[in-house]
């Protein structure tokens, strides 16, 4: 059964509302976070992270661009994509403030829209970077000029602040803008894309918004030109903008990983609209096999630094793992819109293992630094970087305050303002419990009764979830947990009695009474985990996980010694002592040789010791290290 979400307009908005598909998300009126892992880093982005973003894009010049005194100018700063880094973060102010209803942001997100607005030209066009005096024509580089692109992240703001009633001015330019999109690239128009895809995930939110048909037809039209190599031939190739081969025919994501997942989102949400069944099975299909094939132990994405791009099948080198942090949002994005059209739950266990281990690690705990890549070895140690100077390199290295692409910390910055909307969705007749948090609940089901629920837990560091029913209506109706696929052993706890439960989507139906109470305890204990034998980076290693949590080795004020000598005993499992994973260790130190390959493996053994693993999340926290999530074993 199909569950529909126009009949609601729901209070707080959503980032993704599809009109149909298996299940309805619910808005940040209806979730709130309210504790735990996930509410003190939606604190610290809130406090921190939206102002350091801001103080940035003013100091150097990125909002200026948008004013008299710099549109236009020869002395425009910035890349010629920073204008999206803006709109970014507004789209995070608007959830910010839909999250906490601090009154400031609304009167930041006005200034913002004001100095946005003053830049458009009359026939909806706007970008700073372009068509003025001393610029490049207007579209005269849809490869690599990101006007497209730029457009589309105004709409996603657009959406977002009229969704949380602080921006209807906003809405006003974006649609102008849009109306521009389509005037330009239309049945009529120029026979052209953007090489970094996101107008079309954009424009079919804005038709989800306004009910406009031709802003849903212009995402169709773009997709269809796609992979049909119309964009001038790439150093990368074709595939580097997924435009190789057409979306329906292609058989994984390639290319340029943000663009590749960014326009997967697109396809989705266009099926989604459309009805069309084939094309969102195959971009189910697609990113099956990227999972299967192309992604890391953590849930990141991309191989290759120089493109940014996925690599080809099972080539995932830990030491030089990109998996850049805005390929983990997109990541998210797409598999929430693949869970929200099927209601296949193991969405819910990939966008876990992504949010605890790409964006949860992204973040410094001041809020006020960050990974653009997310390594899995790190080799050299990293070193202190000034927190006033913008870093041009991307990958390796600390957590840095700002970079000279800082396209990461702005959609952080937004998944996380917004993330309570991706814990809980409704079906056809209950609630579905995806992601696992402190958490209120209070929204009406299928039928109009209206239920309201409270979620307590530690986790991850512990596995019980305590779910306590608060309002109900009466009759019976299904409440469904998520038991991740790790959770061997998992238990259910009702009324009823306590019994094992397995991997997959839980459904407890009952006719609930106030005040009553269901417990999910997921057995979080530490694990090895093997890869797949394919993936030669790693072969003869191992990675501990507890729970949802990829752990690390981490080398810090000399405590772990040379990583690159480590080798780790799996004959025992990890142990878990007091919530710290431990395991059995030895150094292996290779004798100084002037050629680095013999016909035997010349090493002292410097003795075993109990070697105390980190979260993957908490490493370059401590100071300068070194780090490794795959062990070499014996």
């Amino acid at each position: 059964m199909t569950v529909t979400s126009r009949n609601a307009d729901l209070v707080g908005g959503r980032p993704v509302v599809p009109s149909r598909g298996a299940l309805r998300p619910l808005g940040l009126g209806e979730v709130r976070i309210t504790g735990g892992f996930w509410a003190a880093r939606q604190q610290v982005n809130g406090d921190a992270t939206l102002q350091h973003a801001r103080s940035w894009m003013d100091r150097l010049g990125w909002i200026g661009n948008f004013t008299t005194g710099g549109l236009g100018s020869p002395d425009r700063r910035g890349r010629e994509f920073s204008d999206s880094e803006v709109y970014k973060l507004v789209e995070a102010m608007a959830w910010e403030f839909a999250r906490t209803g601090e009154r400031d942001l609304v009167s930041g997100i006005e200034e913002l829209t004001a100095a946005i607005a003053s830049a458009q030209s009359p026939d909806g066009y706007l970008n700073t970077a372009f068509g003025r005096e001393g610029q490049r024509p207007r579209y005269s580089d849809l490869a690599s000029g990101h006007e497209l692109y730029c457009t589309g992240h105004l709409l996603q703001a657009a959406v977002a602040a009229a969704r949380t009633d602080v921006g209807t001015p906003l809405l006003d330019v974006a649609r102008r803008a849009a109306d521009h999109v389509c005037r330009t690239f239309g049945p009529d128009g120029v026979w052209g894309l953007c090489g970094h895809p996101e107008i079309e995930v954009a424009l079919v939110e804005l038709a989800r918004l306004t009910g406009e048909q031709r802003y849903l037809d212009q995402a169709a039209l773009f997709l269809e030109r796609r992979g049909h190599r119309t964009l001038p031939p790439h150093h990368f190739g074709w595939a580097y903008s997924n435009d190789d081969v057409p979306v329906l025919t292609a058989t994984v994501l390639r290319g340029h990983s943000v663009r590749s997942l960014y326009l997967a989102c697109g396809a989705v949400d266009v099926a989604v609209e459309n009805g069309d069944d084939e094309l969102l099975a195959a971009v189910a299909e697609q990113f099956d096999r990227t999972l299967a094939r192309r992604t890391y132990l953590t849930g990141g994405m991309g191989s290759r630094h120089e493109d940014e791009a996925f690599g080809d099948d099972f080539v995932l080198p830990a030491d030089r793992a990109y998996s850049e942090t805005c390929a983990g949002v997109a990541a998210v994005m797409l598999a929430w819109r693949l869970l929200l059209a099927t209601g296949e739950g193991r969405y819910g266990d990939f966008i876990e293992r992504v949010l605890y281990n790409v964006v949860a690690t992204a973040i410094g705990d001041d809020g006020r630094s960050f990974f653009y890549a997310n390594t899995l070895h790190q080799r050299v140690p990293t070193a202190t970087l000034p927190g006033d100077e913008e870093q041009l390199g991307f990958g390796g290295g600390p957590r840095a305050p700002w970079f000279e692409v800082s396209c990461c910390l702005p959609n952080v910055a937004r998944l996380l303002a917004s993330l309570s909307t991706y814990l809980v969705t409704a079906d056809d007749a209950g609630l579905r419990v995806h992601q696992y948090a402190d958490a209120e609940v209070d929204t009406a089901l299928a039928d109009g009764r209206r239920v309201a629920l409270t979620m307590r837990t530690d986790y991850p560091d512990d596995g019980v979830v305590t779910v306590r029913i608060t309002r109900t209506d009466g009759g019976l109706w299904p409440l469904t947990l998520r038991v991740p696929r790790w959770a061997d052993g998992a238990v259910l706890v009702t009324a009823d009695g306590r019994r094992t439960v397995p991997a997959g989507d839980l459904v407890v139906r009952r006719d609930f009474a106030v005040g009553e109470e269901v417990r999910l305890e997921l057995p979080v204990r530490p694990r090895f985990t093997r890869p797949d034998p394919r993936i030669d980076a790693v072969r003869g290693c191992v990675a501990v996980e507890r729970g949802p949590v990829v752990f690390c080795a981490e080398s810090v004020d000399g405590e772990s010694g040379d990583l690159d000598a480590l080798r780790v005993e799996v004959t025992a499992q990890p142990a878990d002592d007091g919530g710290k994973v431990v395991v059995r260790a030895w150094f292996v130190v290779p004798a100084e040789a002037p050629w680095p390959y013999g016909a035997v493996e010349p090493a002292l053994s410097t003795g075993t010791a109990l070697l105390r693993l980190v979260p993957y999340h908490r490493w370059a926290r401590r100071g300068p290290s070194t780090m490794r999530v795959w062990l070499p074993t014996t």
